[in-house]
């Protein structure tokens, strides 16, 4: 090898030698000789230590780029597609309600939109699986899923063939595509990024820096530790944008869409079920078998005739019941003398399919109603009462408030001083309440510089970007205290308080009245069928699919 070596790096020499007069051996003396000798080999070790001391500085800047993650910052982990001819299908495929879609776009000709990096792909990836696992909580290891484990040694229940890795890669090749293709449509439409789009990531960047800064960390130490080494600030900011974009730019559309009373009494009348509500009674008796222990301590089944036994006696329980009923007895103190029933006070139950549901629904009810039902899986009675149908003719609510709680104490639950110290940091926040409010008030008092406050003061996060304001509030929707103040009947325009709920503190101010409650539920439902069918066209035939880079992510 390395007189090959040294033959290379010699060959140009023969260039500058070429035409001169080269000494014979007969001309060479025996010390001349030895001279030329030692030379040539002199050349030949230095040749050689030069060529180990490159491999060497080769590898050493091969360790060097592969501990920087260079590689697979830079390696491509998904790819975006599209194709209008699967557009096409899955347009078809959503008006006619078939599942033809997917077979249509994995065969159709597709267009390359993008390679997506591993760090681009990690932030979509991270969230998702991260989502998952706080929204499931407490019951992810019913699922199988065990977080302390690679996800891709975890096999998915709910796919043939797949892990949790590529249950969760699915999933962000999915939100990718939206992304990307919401991110098209607004930038064709020249639906540019705003400053309630800024005011959104400013937010979200002082909430992540605050974070980073309790971690003891700079802020791409601590991205690189939730979303994976490759991970940088950059990309961060980046792919954060694109996702704020894609949101407002879809809320934009979804508020823009609008319903005329006509439209919304034509809705209702087509479905009423889904809008009406019943006030009721009933009582339900448990009508299934316990089991039991046998000698060992194992738990014994109930035989057929002992299921048959215990149903048989939970109809004979109804109907002794109803008998009583119709006597004059109440439905609650019949329920509180039998330990196998329940009862329930209904007000306001939306239909659901269910012998109960299905019988207070029935055109023919009427008021003061009464039955003895059985249970459709042959497992309990109900006695039921039909007190009214109708529906929600109330004003929901519009409100704007800011949300002061507590610091943190420093002693634990349990110990002395506990309760002081808990005390004074709701008086405190309390305190702060009531002065954002005398501020407020010393100022314009309009509802613009409240929405201001609330920006600035509010520690509610689904609304401290918006000026506080939640619109159609319903009945029961809020904790009591804050519902209670919203749905005074002397609530007028521009009121204003402040209310103590289990979250804090809030400064209230009442916007006004709103739709009535079942023209917001009709509305809901015909601008969630219209941003749906909207969302499907702007996303149509756009695809991703995983790439080699995919090895680096997660």
């Amino acid at each position: 090898m390395y007189e090959r070596v040294f033959a290379e790096f010699s060959a140009p020499s023969l260039k500058i030698l070429r035409g001169l007069k080269l000494m014979s051996a007969n001309d060479m003396n025996p010390r001349t000789a030895r001279e030329a000798q030692q030379q040539k080999e002199a050349r030949r070790s230095n040749i050689l230590y030069g060529t180990i001391g490159v491999l060497f500085v080769l590898l050493a800047v091969a360790v060097f780029v592969w501990k920087s993650n260079i590689i697979q910052k830079h390696a491509t982990a998904a790819t975006l597609y599209y194709s209008a001819e699967a557009a096409s299908a899955d347009g078809s495929s959503s008006a006619a309600g078939s599942s033809s879609a997917s077979s249509s776009s994995s065969t159709a000709e597709k267009t390359k939109l993008a390679d997506v990096s591993v760090p681009q792909v990690g932030y979509y990836f991270t969230n998702i699986y991260q989502n998952f696992v706080q929204q499931n909580s407490s019951y992810i290891s019913y699922l199988g899923l065990d977080t302390s484990k690679d996800l891709r040694d975890q096999t998915y229940p709910g796919g043939d063939n797949q892990t949790w890795f590529d249950y969760f890669m699915n999933q962000t090749l999915s939100q990718m595509s939206s992304i990307f293709a919401l991110n098209k449509k607004a930038e064709d439409e020249g639906y540019a990024w705003n400053d309630a789009m800024q005011s959104t990531f400013d937010s979200n960047m002082d909430t992540i820096n605050k974070n980073a800064s309790a971690a003891g960390m700079n802020l791409n130490k601590y991205l690189q530790r939730i979303y994976g080494v490759t991970m940088s600030r950059s990309v961060y900011e980046a792919e954060m944008k694109r996702v704020i974009l894609a949101n407002v730019f879809s809320q934009s559309h979804s508020d823009s869409l609008t319903y005329t009373d006509d439209q919304m009494q034509a809705e209702y009348d087509a479905n009423p079920n889904n809008y009406d509500v019943v006030d009721y009674k009933s009582v339900k008796i448990d009508g299934s078998a316990e089991s039991t222990t046998d000698a060992d301590g194992k738990t014994v089944d109930p035989t057929d005739e002992e299921k048959a036994a215990a149903l048989s006696a939970a109809k004979s329980a109804a109907d002794t019941m109803y008998a009583s009923f119709q006597a004059g007895k109440s439905l609650s103190d019949l329920a509180d003398a039998d330990d196998k029933a329940t009862f329930t006070d209904g007000k306001a139950g939306s239909y659901s399919s269910g012998v109960l549901m299905d019988w207070l629904f029935d055109d023919a009810r009427r008021s003061g109603d009464s039955a003895v039902l059985a249970d459709k899986d042959g497992s309990a009675y109900y006695v039921v009462s039909f007190g009214k149908r109708y529906r929600q003719e109330y004003n929901t609510v519009d409100v704007r408030h800011i949300l002061i709680q507590p610091e943190t104490g420093s002693i634990a639950q349990g110990e002395d001083g506990y309760d002081d110290e808990q005390a004074k940091l709701k008086a405190d926040a309390k305190a702060k309440a009531e002065d954002l409010l005398a501020q407020w008030k010393a100022g314009d008092a309009t509802e613009d510089s409240f929405a201001e406050l609330a920006n600035k003061n509010s520690a509610d996060g689904g609304s401290n970007t918006n000026g506080g304001l939640y619109k159609q509030v319903y009945q029961g929707q809020m904790v009591g205290s804050f519902n209670d103040w919203c749905f005074d009947s002397s609530r007028k325009s521009g009121d204003t308080g402040v209310v103590e709920t289990d979250y804090g503190y809030h400064v209230m101010y009442f916007v006004g009245t709103d739709l009535p409650y079942w023209q917001v539920k009709v509305d809901s439902t015909l601008r969630n069928k219209d941003f749906s069918a909207w969302y499907s066209s702007v996303t149509a035939g756009y695809t991703g699919e995983v790439a080699n880079g995919a090895k680096y992510v997660g």
